[in-house]
């Protein structure tokens, strides 16, 4: 919690009746900067204390002594309302930044409590595409924003490695394929046969029978069916890593659906000896129609699994294996359904933590054509993107520097990956999103690259400075675009809590648009080397802590900072 938010409820806590557990969770922060940095909406004390929020409000005010923190309090309607005094707000800011640096915006909120974050589980039949590269840029900055906060966070991965659909790759090589090896990057040479499967398939509706009978053998560990898998899953594994290396995405914990869907069907079939799952026409399903889902098949009649069969199993393994506070699944919202029956079949199984299960869903990634379709090809897989983007981040570059090729290379990709990751995670994750090229290397709007190129022109006023100065007066920072960049500075703790708690990336990547709008303001409207020495010397310190703040916030969603642009 910061500290002028903490200094408001020690002042409450000590001089009135209500105690800290009463105001950590209701004090907000205004809409609008007329009604102060901070308010007590007294609504929820009415009904405790049988008094209007009025009075409340008017009662605390006027028990409250005088405080160096606080330029005024003011009663509104029900809320009571403070107002930072700027000269402090300066010098606490900047203190903290330069002491914190790195950690800054940082708190214990997570207590070192075990936090799991499942995403990307890609299929081993295709590349990944677009959705998986927002799969995991959620995932990833998830993971960041709660370990940030002390949570301790284990990020896994569920390799979707077996099943009917990773079959009709397999039995489209094993005809057509003529023993080739990879003659291209190797999850793209599997993908391509995924595709003439669903070709043929056109011609030959057989094929699918056929593949569900490759499944079947599978099942029975078949030696010829297993040696064709093992061989084309490794081409899979090694063409995901180069994209997940590109990425920058990592794992703690891999788990294979292969390994695990066995015990899923023991642990179905032992809860249907139970009674608590039931046959129907050969198939054992889950009865959820009390719990007013849909009824939920979990072995088929041929006694293959399905997803859900192994998911029931993994839910229960990760709790044995981890001492979880919570356990989250970054999947699309189309799965949605799923997870809700998933989760109401760990209730009838009476395991304990189903409630401490929670699916974080996000929407589809379309392109201007519409929804992609991977089994007919017309999808833009993630390598051809990032290729496609840093194309598209040479050519920006090379309209404003001429730079030798080693550096141009270097620059462009990581503004290219910045652009993607920016415009992938400042939409909420609900959210449908068409993705756009060409406006999410933009180096002006809300975009990635105005991120990193404000933090260049900050970097660019640093190494004209020269050196920094020791000491500085802070309270000349007094301008109302001064005053307004401190005040986001200061908050950041708060947008980065607000983050964790609601799964919500985008409340930092808005936090980066307003920091970077702010310190544009002030750069467009300061002086900061030609300004006499005391002032010169405050708002280079002013710099540096935009300058760090910019960099922590950015790390928080992946994106690499460049030193210039």
């Amino acid at each position: 919690m910061n500290f002028f938010k903490e200094h408001i409820i020690y002042l409450i806590s000590k001089n009135t009746e209500l105690k800290r557990k009463d105001l950590e969770n209701i004090i907000e922060v205004p809409p609008d900067k007329l009604l102060g940095d901070y308010s007590l909406p007294c609504f929820d004390l009415a009904k405790k204390l049988k008094k209007s929020p009025m009075q409340i409000s008017e009662e605390i005010r006027n028990k409250l002594p005088k405080s160096k923190y606080l330029k005024k309090t003011e009663t509104k309607k029900g809320y009571l309302n403070f107002f930072i005094e700027e000269k402090e707000l300066a010098e606490i800011t900047l203190k903290n930044i330069l002491k914190d640096r790195h950690r800054y915006g940082s708190a214990n909120l997570g207590k070192k409590k075990l936090v799991m974050v499942e995403y990307s589980s890609p299929n081993t039949n295709k590349p990944l595409h677009l959705g998986h590269i927002r799969n995991n840029l959620i995932g990833m900055s998830l993971s960041n924003i709660l370990g940030f906060l002390n949570y301790k966070v284990i990020r896994t991965s569920v390799v979707n490695d077996k099943g009917v659909h990773i079959c009709k790759s397999m039995l489209a090589y094993s005809k057509w394929g003529n023993n080739k090896k990879p003659n291209k990057k190797p999850d793209h040479f599997v993908g391509d046969f995924y595709v003439l499967f669903s070709q043929k398939e056109k011609e030959d509706p057989s094929l699918n029978e056929q593949a569900q009978n490759m499944l079947a053998l599978w099942e029975k560990k078949d030696k010829k069916t297993l040696d064709l898998w093992k061989k084309m899953n490794s081409w899979v594994y090694k063409g995901f890593q180069e994209t997940y290396d590109i990425l920058g995405s990592k794992f703690d914990k891999v788990y294979y659906e292969s390994q695990i869907y066995e015990k899923g069907k023991n642990t179905v079939i032992n809860a249907y000896k139970k009674n608590i799952f039931k046959e129907e026409d050969s198939a054992i399903m889950a009865d959820l129609s009390s719990l007013k889902l849909p009824n939920k098949v979990l072995i088929r009649s041929d006694k293959t699994s399905l997803y859900i069969t192994q998911d029931i199993y993994l839910a229960i393994l990760k709790f044995k294996e981890y001492d979880l506070e919570r356990s989250i699944y970054v999947v699309a919202n189309e799965q949605g359904l799923h997870f809700k029956q998933l989760f109401a079949i760990l209730s009838l199984l009476k395991f304990k933590h189903y409630k401490d299960c929670y699916h974080l869903s996000y929407g589809y990634v379309l392109l201007p054509t519409g929804k992609m379709k991977s089994r007919e090809g017309a999808i833009v897989d993630a390598d051809n993107l990032i290729r496609e983007m840093v194309s598209l981040a040479k050519l920006e570059l090379q309209k404003r520097h001429k730079l030798k090729e080693k550096e141009l290379d270097e620059r462009s990709f990581k503004i290219a990956l910045g652009a993607i990751k920016f415009f992938f995670l400042k939409y909420e994750t609900f959210k449908d999103i068409v993705f756009n090229p060409e406006e999410s290397i933009s180096f002006e709007g809300e975009t990635g690259p105005y991120i990193q190129y404000t933090y260049a022109r900050a970097n660019s006023i640093l190494r004209k400075a020269k050196k920094l100065p020791k000491k500085f007066n802070s309270s000349l920072l007094n301008t109302p675009e001064e005053i307004d960049l401190l005040n986001i500075l200061y908050k950041f703790p708060d947008y980065v809590e607000e983050s964790a708690k609601n799964y919500k990336m985008s409340v930092i990547a808005h936090y980066l648009i307003l920091l970077a709008q702010k310190f544009n303001e002030f750069y467009q409207k300061h002086q900061v080397i030609n300004s006499s020495i005391e002032i010169k010397n405050a708002r280079l310190i002013l710099v540096v802590s935009c300058r760090q703040v910019l960099w922590n916030a950015a790390k928080l969603l992946n994106i690499d900072m460049l030193e210039e642009m």
